[in-house]
């Protein structure tokens, strides 16, 4: 047991900066993206800022995930930050720009995942790989690309309130936009429930695909295999 919580440690020290970032910037593109489309919400509550602290939910970001992790080994993770609030009557036209928005998280986590290829680069470029730590920092990077493929995937789950239920609702006709947001009081039981049973093998082809594609950017240029 002990072995396996030095294990558990040594996995949390290499996930905790990527982890971070692909949560905090995540948000951060919300609110930025909501201030250039007309609501400052966010960004008078210095919430368009990469400090984590600004994003952390005391239970979804620290309490959740490390109990999981402990729990599972490792094996299972799961969490949240706290929601950028976006006011949607200040939004210059509300339904289109929801719709950009939502979509501003997913599209952080795909350029942040390519911005850790390119870390990849350099650190096989200067050597850092060969180094004491260079272990951990393969560890980080490959941490990197996984967290940030993983919430790019699961937030475009068109289910509120997720960034996914968030679009698909700015697209659909009021009516049946109406009908899905009755869903987001109980989207994340809804999506906790299916991370335990059947979600893992639906999204399982997109995190390879994803998961593929950044890491043949890495090899394209490097020549490794």
């Amino acid at each position: 047991m002990f072995g396996l919580d030095w294990l558990v440690l040594y996995k949390i020290s290499f996930s905790i900066i990527p982890v971070l970032l692909a949560i905090t910037l995540h948000e951060a593109a919300h609110g930025w993206v909501a201030k250039q489309l007309g609501d400052p919400t966010a960004f008078n509550l210095g919430r368009v800022t990469a400090n984590p602290i600004k994003h952390i939910d005391p239970m979804g970001t620290i309490l959740v995930p490390i109990l999981l992790g402990f729990l599972s080994g490792g094996a299972l993770l799961f969490g949240w930050a706290k929601p950028v609030p976006v006011v949607f009557q200040n939004l210059r036209n509300p339904r289109r720009d929801m719709v950009l928005v939502a979509a501003a998280g997913p599209l952080s986590n795909f350029v942040m995942a390519l911005v850790w290829v390119l870390l990849g680069i350099v650190f096989w470029a200067v050597g850092a790989y060969n180094l004491v730590i260079g272990g951990w920092l393969l560890e980080s990077w490959e941490m990197g690309i996984l967290i940030n493929t993983i919430l790019m995937v699961v937030n475009l789950i068109p289910i509120p309130p997720l960034d996914g239920g968030r679009i698909v609702t700015g697209l659909l006709p009021p009516k049946a936009a109406a009908v899905l947001a009755r869903f987001e009081v109980f989207g994340l039981i809804i999506v906790f429930v299916l991370m335990l049973t059947v979600l893992g093998r639906v999204i399982e082809p997109f995190l390879i695909y994803f998961d593929q594609l950044f890491r043949s950017i890495f090899f394209a240029v490097t020549g490794l295999r």
